[in-house]
């Protein structure tokens, strides 16, 4: 008994130092952004000074180009260390007030659906909320569009008492790694100090794919939080907004209807769920999601309050240089002014984990997937819960392409990666007592740049299924 126990130690430990260890990558691939990006304009100066003195006459305009590139990178950087400051970062293995089931509190939260080593600590109001959760891989758009490692794909609380000490300061940063950053009127401040407002230990070289991982969290606020979004808002999370108001024609504020959303990443689709009338939550594994989800919902002021540059990155399939250029405000609506029912929450962590729970049997009228059931490693295990958690009678609304995530996982320790055609899908949800009440095609994009010449188009799946009560499912043969 002692020497289980002690196994049982050991391994939370484990657990607990990989989680501080994951989430300590993560905020360094938030706080590597400006270096990233100042690195990928000097290759480009560098491939400009090799150019003989009649090509760069012909392209004068570029040192001009460079500059201005950089002072987009100081407002993206802006905005991202805004969010940090933000974030309360805690090590705080073992709340006693963790829940497992779903909590709800007034106002936007995020709750904690499974306990972690690790957690991420926002102010609501006179709240504190946490994010719990952990990393995944965010491939680029043509490989990937739901949950990045963002989470948000990506990606994304409940009190938690006293925390130990925070890791990110809230000493406002004038510049950093030489980068400056703009204040909140688009100002760049010309200062030559360097102020270092966080813990050494959390500034640490990543790999270029962590980099690109917070470009993607970048675009994916685009598609959530930005005017320039809505067309492709419009195509995937109108559909599901009408579908749900007319299979809940008559909803009630005393007991509104439950409905879960698997993989929200930035939470706009949970939001809108919750603006018809739902106790809404949404779920989403990736802390990159989350910090920037908690960020957006709990602290943002006013509509328009932030600038945003998210297309520089690229210079491919640019129609002109002033729309690689072009600034986005964000966000396009104030969360907390959008009439949300309350109960709306988030919560972070795998899905499988947290919605696994005996608590969350039969807890769900509906269950919103929308680009996310390719990201499992066995899409037969996230069904059959879909399943377990929805009452009888519930729907499942499900819109998204089969881009199985783990698919070209290759030496990644053989990553399982159960990759099931359309049909065998179908079959399978029939298997777990669903039936189809309404099923068609929608033609859309993934955090697309409207204005490039290269546009990766899906034709999505979208469909509505009923769980047959248990005593039909029994008539089955």
């Amino acid at each position: 008994m002692e020497e289980a126990e002690e196994d049982q130690r050991r391994r939370l430990k484990l657990e607990e130092a990989l989680e501080i260890q994951s989430l300590r990558r993560i905020i360094s691939a938030y706080l590597n952004y400006p270096d990233a990006a100042e690195e990928d304009v000097r290759r480009n100066e560098r491939s400009y000074r090799k150019l003989p003195p009649s090509h760069k006459a012909l392209l004068s305009q570029y040192p001009q180009k460079f500059q201005r590139l950089r002072w987009c990178i100081s407002m993206n950087t802006h905005f991202i260390f805004s969010m940090l400051q933000d974030a309360d970062f805690s090590e705080d293995p073992h709340p006693e007030s963790a829940q497992k089931d779903h909590l709800v509190s007034e106002g936007i939260s995020a709750c904690s659906c499974e306990s972690a080593p690790v957690r991420i600590t926002c102010s609501v109001s006179d709240q504190h909320c946490c994010v719990e959760g952990s990393n995944h891989t965010c491939r680029s758009q043509a490989q990937m569009h739901s949950n990045e490692e963002v989470g948000i794909e990506s990606r994304h609380q409940s009190n938690t008492g006293n925390h130990s000490p925070r890791l990110i300061h809230t000493k406002e940063t004038r510049e950093y790694c030489g980068s400056p950053i703009a204040d909140s009127k688009g100002n760049v401040p010309d200062t030559s100090s360097q102020q270092q407002w966080l813990a050494p230990s959390l500034k640490l070289n990543v790999p270029l794919v962590d980099a690109d991982k917070v470009r993607c969290i970048i675009r994916n606020i685009v598609r959530d939080w930005a005017a320039e979004g809505k067309k492709e808002r419009d195509q995937c999370y109108n559909p599901i907004l009408e579908e749900l108001n007319m299979l809940f024609p008559n909803r009630s504020k005393e007991s509104p209807p439950a409905c879960l959303v698997p993989g929200a990443g930035l939470g706009r689709l949970a939001l809108e769920i919750s603006c018809l009338g739902f106790i809404s939550q949404g779920n989403e594994f990736s802390y990159y999601m989350m910090i920037c989800s908690s960020f957006i919902l709990n602290h943002s002021q006013t509509a328009g309050e932030w600038t945003i540059y998210p297309w520089i990155h690229s210079n491919c399939n640019s129609l002109s240089d002033s729309d690689q250029l072009r600034p986005v405000s964000i966000p396009d609506i104030h969360p907390a002014s959008a009439g949300i029912t309350e109960g709306f929450s988030m919560c972070g962590g795998d899905f499988v984990e947290v919605y696994s729970d005996s608590s969350q049997i039969g807890a769900w009228d509906a269950v919103v997937t929308c680009f996310f059931i390719d990201t499992a490693h066995n899409i037969v295990e996230y069904i059959e819960i879909i399943s377990k958690i929805l009452k009888d009678g519930g729907v499942w609304i499900n819109l998204g392409p089969l881009l199985y995530h783990f698919a070209d996982m290759y030496g990644q320790d053989d990553e399982m990666s159960i990759e099931l055609s359309l049909e065998d899908v179908k079959r399978v949800a029939f298997h777990y007592g669903f039936e189809f009440e309404n099923e068609r095609t929608i033609e859309t994009t993934y955090t697309a740049n409207s204005r490039s010449m290269m546009q990766n188009r899906y034709f999505a799946a979208f469909w509505t299924m009923r769980k047959k009560s248990a005593a039909v499912q029994q008539q089955v043969p």
